[in-house]
């Protein structure tokens, strides 16, 4: 009996071993083939580099980029012209077609003369300027150069970038020629406004990238480039004050452009709500009694604009918060076509990125506390005042 015992518990132990190693060889089987799947998926997936090679970009790109001088001249009170000032910015070359162009800020070109083009080998060209937007801060230049200082650089999309992205910037900083520094993508999406007068104070430059690596006069114009050495943006100081961060336009807005710049030597698809409105937040949420605190708040409307003909309410009642005056009781956008409407930044993007002249759009809005739904036909800028 004992025997039998004895023999039937080394059994059940034999066997619950074997269920044990069965289980654990299962489970090794199943982590290895969900490692394995990863990777590949990973390898299969994943085309662009992973690392920023500052050495080989500089070597590749360096050639393409130019320094813009010139001078311009400004009108001063009474009819009278300012004393000229001195300009200088960067540029690179692109290929559109059979013709080659270079790519720099509208703020570099505004109201350039004797203009001329320096290569990185110290040639220098007269130069003439083209094409501009300065709703986009971009301009196209062509200059008098034999086909051989032409070393085209390739823009791709803008859209292919993330945050923490590493990126490099090759410009002019102070007229210290072919300058490279490197940083990583801080935010996309973001709008910013002209440091200088320009006339389009109402109307940030919108989708602009912004970088760790700081852009200082006479970078601006340069290419923003991501770690295959690819043109993901044009590089801009146009923020006054700024430090230790940049900002470029988007190769997204100079894709969209181009062909436009190029035939008509400028930009006209630029869709317009007409109004004027603040982002909302926490305490003006609180001050107004309002349970959002996110979009944004409009505080004026253009009589007979877009907005104003598709039925959207302005404020009217003015109130500080924060030492922050606002004109409360109009309404609150919260999204565009289902996309949510964070802030002005998300305003201006979702507009520039999506939307035409002409496009009717659907706005959810919050009045009064209540949601609802206007449809709004989009109109086209006003032309700019330069």
């Amino acid at each position: 009996m004992r025997k039998s015992t004895r023999r039937r518990s080394s059994n059940a132990v034999s066997s619950a071993r074997r269920n044990v190693l069965v289980a654990i060889c299962f489970i090794i089987a199943v982590s290895s083939s969900t490692v394995v799947s990863y990777y590949v998926g990973l390898q299969a997936g994943e085309s662009r580099s992973l690392e920023l090679d500052p050495i080989k970009i500089y070597e590749s790109a360096d050639r393409s980029v130019v320094m813009i001088q010139g001078e311009q001249i400004s009108s001063g009170g009474f009819g009278q012209q300012n004393a000229p000032q001195a300009i200088l910015g960067s540029g690179f070359v692109i290929q559109y077609g059979n013709s080659d162009f270079i790519v720099t800020n509208f703020h570099v070109v505004q109201g350039l003369v004797n203009a001329t083009v320096t290569f990185s080998d110290g040639n220098t060209y007269s130069a003439k300027v083209v094409a501009t937007d300065p709703y986009a801060d971009v301009a196209l230049v062509t200059a008098q150069a034999p086909s051989s200082e032409s070393y085209p650089l390739q823009l791709t999309s803008s859209s292919s970038l993330q945050v923490g992205d590493a990126v490099a910037a090759i410009g002019n900083p102070y007229g210290y020629s072919g300058s490279i520094t490197t940083g990583i993508v801080s935010q996309l999406g973001r709008s910013v406004q002209y440091g200088s007068n320009t006339g389009n104070a109402s109307f940030p430059i919108a989708d602009v990238i912004q970088i760790s690596a700081p852009i200082n006069p006479g970078n601006s114009g340069g290419p923003l480039l991501n770690m295959d050495g690819m043109v993901v943006g044009v590089t801009t100081a146009v923020v006054v004050g700024s430090q230790g961060i940049g900002f470029a336009i988007s190769s997204d807005t100079v894709l969209r452009e181009l062909p436009s710049l190029v035939t008509t030597g400028t930009y006209t698809a630029h869709s317009y709500l007409g109004i004027e409105t603040v982002d909302m937040n926490y305490e003006l949420a609180q001050a107004t009694q309002s349970k959002v605190t996110y979009g944004v708040l409009v505080e004026k409307l253009v009589h007979n604009g877009p907005a104003d003909i598709g039925g959207l309410k302005a404020g009217s009642d003015e109130i500080v918060v924060q030492g922050q005056q606002y004109i409360i009781g109009g309404d609150i956008i919260i999204s565009i076509n289902g996309v949510r409407i964070v802030n002005n930044d998300a305003l201006s993007t979702y507009l520039e990125r999506n939307t035409q002249p002409g496009q009717t759009v659907t706005v959810n809005i919050i009045r009064n506390g209540n949601p609802m739904t206007v449809e709004i036909t989009l109109g086209t800028r006003p032309p700019p005042q330069t």
